[in-house]
């Protein structure tokens, strides 16, 4: 006859730790959700950055207005820049235009909020200041007018809202299907191995080992997680 000795009083207290273990995980996922975003906008950010750039190159017409003149898809002529916030609705990625520093061959002053007029579609007036003849250059021809002239779409149909576009493909196709799948995140997120790991120590310590688990899992989350 096999006889077994079961300690119910350790058992019982191993197993409530357990349960304390398990809870405090869950929780110390949560406190630690905001640093996971915080971790994912730093990332996001300098990436997409990256993907604007990568567009403007490839289709210089449709973006050249985000960038310095004769400069397009370089990231130290950037007009634009990205940043985020964290708050209890989650995530939020912001937009913001700079000033252009550089002059376009045949002016003599920088065009004034060029990435937000171009991107907008924004009309312009342009008037001679220090003659009363306007001379400009329209599809290689030299103009020459003594009225101001106006145009409609400063940078062309194909510029108007382009760079609104480009963000809003980066976030319902790229981001989605591909930057969280190759980036690692989705996987690290699907496979808590942390917490398997943990468990003798939460058999022993409870709800406390938990929370500092499930704290530094979520807020380990991000690119190269794994």
């Amino acid at each position: 006859m096999i006889k077994v000795t079961l300690d119910s009083k350790t058992f019982k207290k191993e197993m409530n730790n357990i349960m304390k273990y398990s809870v405090g995980f869950l929780e110390g996922v949560q406190s630690g959700k905001s640093m996971l975003l915080r971790n994912i906008g730093v990332q996001t950010i300098e990436i997409l950055k990256q993907y604007v750039d990568s567009n403007a190159r490839a289709n210089p017409q449709m973006l050249h207005h985000m960038y310095e003149w004769n400069a397009t898809g370089s990231p130290q002529a950037r007009l634009f820049d990205f940043d985020y916030t964290v708050s209890n609705l989650g995530l939020s990625v912001l937009s913001s235009f700079r000033q252009s520093t550089s002059v376009k061959n045949g002016s003599n002053a920088p065009f004034y909020d060029k990435a937000r007029i171009m991107e907008d579609g924004v009309p312009v007036t342009i008037v001679p200041r220090k003659s009363n003849v306007l001379v400009f250059e329209n599809d290689g021809d030299t103009v020459f007018s003594k009225g101001p002239i106006e145009i409609e779409s400063p940078g062309g149909p194909q510029v108007d809202g382009s760079f609104n576009r480009t963000v809003d493909e980066f976030f319902n196709r790229y981001f989605t299907q591909a930057f969280l799948r190759t980036s690692g995140i989705g996987q690290y997120l699907e496979n808590p191995v942390v917490f398997k790991n943990n468990l003798p120590k939460g058999k022993r310590a409870g709800r406390s080992q938990g929370l500092s688990t499930g704290y530094r899992w979520i807020a380990n989350a991000g690119i190269g997680a794994l």
